[in-house]
């Protein structure tokens, strides 16, 4: 399984999906450190999370072989205030089975491809845990740069997490007016 392998089908996520992206974000919930939360969200909440985005126009995307859902990725809104308007924010999961596979490489390449004709002009990752070494180096090769480093902002799993911010531009970046 990679980004290359036609199996695998990068779509925009539909409602049915909600009961397998639940699950994959729960395991790195209960296991990880790319999600800060601490208890998983139901699936009328994740459903609520997937509706919110969608109905923003911003893309919500999974990843698919033979009928399971091995990720998912999406942008929201980097900021609630208006002059961030042009800047999202990016999440990637992979489903545990489907790690180290191009899955995660798959769907951000496409969520950047989609995220590069819109309106939108930067891109941001917001990575929990320094040591999430894979998600830093994925970003990386995908254009990402670090933006900053967060120490020691986040308690979980009984230790000290740390964040890594990482930034893209989409499409023609910092030039000109993006409202023109």
């Amino acid at each position: 399984m990679s980004e290359r392998d036609p199996t695998v089908q990068i779509r925009p996520s539909e409602a049915r999906d909600i009961a397998a992206i639940q699950a994959i974000y729960a395991h790195h919930v209960v296991h990880g450190f790319g999600s800060f939360e601490e208890t998983p969200p139901d699936i009328g909440e994740m459903s609520a999370r997937r509706l919110a985005i969608v109905e923003r126009g911003m893309p919500h995307l999974v990843a698919e072989a033979d009928g399971a859902i091995l990720g998912y990725a999406y942008v929201g809104p980097y900021r609630p205030r208006p002059a961030y308007r042009h800047t999202v924010e990016n999440s990637v999961y992979v489903a545990p089975g489907a790690v180290r596979h191009g899955v995660g490489r798959a769907l951000l390449t496409t969520l950047i491809e989609i995220c590069e004709v819109g309106p939108w002009r930067q891109m941001v990752a917001v990575i929990g845990d320094r040591g999430n070494t894979a998600s830093i180096a994925l970003h990386a090769a995908l254009g990402f740069h670090e933006a900053g480093h967060l120490k020691a902002v986040g308690f979980k799993l009984g230790r000290w997490v740390d964040v890594v911010i990482m930034q893209r531009p989409l499409g023609a970046g910092d030039v000109g007016d993006p409202d023109a």
